[in-house]
């Protein structure tokens, strides 16, 4: 029989370089990526440098170097750091150099399955990026949240108060020891407006490993991040890499995160009537590459891409004609099995990308990538797909992010962990119309 699960399956995961000073060889050098914006304090301005160094304070001093070039005298408002295993023993050392180096008001980071910058995904070797933001006339509020794991209580010390305002949480956090869809469901009831993207740090193998940094501070588990407010247009994508297949369906029997019936059969009936429609290549990768999307509003006239959340079928039971996903599921749900694959994964988040871009007339400035570790060049077969297709889609615009064992992002204006998946979280100007979700 199969168990009953509340909880989403943890997962396991620029441009042309203007500069590049090389030392003691390939493997060893530090990159630059063209800021954007002017030096003045009124203007929005991102820039991003990547070290391929093992030795951690050699790669932190280069970068720093590399940021505080492109930047000039502009102060720093928000800086966060990536960095793969090889240099998370470190990390104090990390956050004390960027804090006396760059001095940003707010400087997150946490250790990563591989490394985002600009237009390059290293997702083995020793990698290190800083990205930084100068953000005139935007709120920086620094957070950090814990469990207690004796007391099962969420601890939250100087988050803001429970309200309606629109705003962006930016989080990092260790898998180990944060129940993250509880924190999730935590934080939309408390900023029902707000928008919450990042990434569960990776590279350790226990609980423990994994590196998160606030400001001079190193934790080894709860969260981190920040929210921001202001003059600052803040936009997500969050691509889940998945195509609908075969007909919707309205969940007609169910139990927490087993369904029994849609629209009055069987749901295993369901899932072999699509599985015998699928051409020979998508069958033979089916057990893996089939999930279940979970329409999230229901007041829609019709369903698209970005309309479901995309859960994980975790197993069937012959006996009971169920299957299992790794959610909660309602009866009176509408759902659709979803079909997963590099194709489907290249075209979702391409499509997510244009969608954005077309949507708003002030362009990209900056972004931050969260993206599966099971995604990369395990997925598409060949490196750099997701940081190439943002910039493709968006422009040269310095980016930085790390491969992740869960990414955040809101689906249908609801915050969720997710699996798989790209989340992108863009910075522009406010639009002169108003900005979409």
């Amino acid at each position: 029989m199969l168990k009953k699960s509340a909880g989403t399956k943890k997962v396991e995961v620029q441009a042309k370089v203007e500069k590049e000073r090389e030392s003691e060889g390939s493997n060893n050098r530090t990159m630059m990526i063209p800021s954007t914006g002017a030096t003045t304090r009124a203007t929005l301005q991102f820039a991003t440098a990547l070290s391929r160094k093992t030795d951690t304070e050699a790669a932190t001093r280069d970068l720093a170097d590399a940021i505080q070039m492109q930047i000039g005298a502009a102060p720093i408002d928000l800086a966060f750091v990536f960095f793969s295993a090889h240099h998370a023993a470190n990390a104090s050392m990390i956050s004390a150099m960027l804090q006396e180096e760059l001095g940003a008001k707010v400087c997150l980071g946490c250790s990563g399955e591989g490394v985002i910058a600009g237009a390059e995904e290293i997702e083995t070797a020793a990698a290190l990026t800083v990205w930084v933001a100068c953000l005139p006339d935007v709120r920086l509020i620094p957070l950090q949240l814990s469990v207690s794991q004796l007391q099962d209580q969420i601890r939250m010390p100087g988050w803001p108060e429970p309200g309606l305002e629109d705003s962006t949480f930016l989080l990092l956090a260790d898998p180990f020891s944060t129940p993250m869809q509880e924190v999730l469901s935590l934080l939309n009831d408390r900023y029902p407006h707000g928008k919450v993207c990042g990434g569960l740090a990776g590279g350790g193998q226990d609980a423990g490993e994994n590196r998160l940094i606030l400001n001079d501070q190193v934790f080894d588990g709860g969260v981190v991040g920040v929210q921001l407010t202001g003059e600052i247009a803040v936009r997500t994508v969050t691509s889940q890499g998945c195509s609908p297949i075969g007909e919707r369906f309205v969940v007609t029997r169910a139990e927490q995160n087993l369904i029994y019936e849609l629209a009055g059969v069987s749901a295993l009936k369901r899932l072999q009537d699509v599985f015998e429609s699928m051409g020979g290549a998508q069958r033979r990768d089916a057990h893996r590459a089939l999930h279940l999307g979970i329409v999230i509003d229901e007041h829609g006239s019709h369903f698209e891409r970005g309309d479901f959340l995309v859960r994980n079928l975790i197993g069937a039971d012959q006996q009971a004609g169920a299957v299992a996903i790794g959610d909660v599921v309602q009866e009176g749900q509408t759902v659709q099995f979803h079909l997963r694959d590099a194709k489907s994964a290249s075209d979702d988040l391409h499509f997510c990308l244009t969608a954005d871009r077309a949507k708003h007339n002030s362009p990209p400035l900056g972004a931050l990538m969260f993206s599966c570790c099971g995604r990369g060049e395990g997925l598409f077969g060949h490196p750099h797909h997701d940081s190439g297709a943002v910039q493709e889609r968006l422009g040269p615009i310095p980016m930085a992010g790390f491969f992740a064992q869960g990414e955040i992002g809101p689906v249908g204006g609801r915050n969720f962990l997710h699996g798989y998946t790209a989340s992108v979280v863009i910075f522009s100007k406010p639009d002169s119309r108003k900005e979409h979700p």
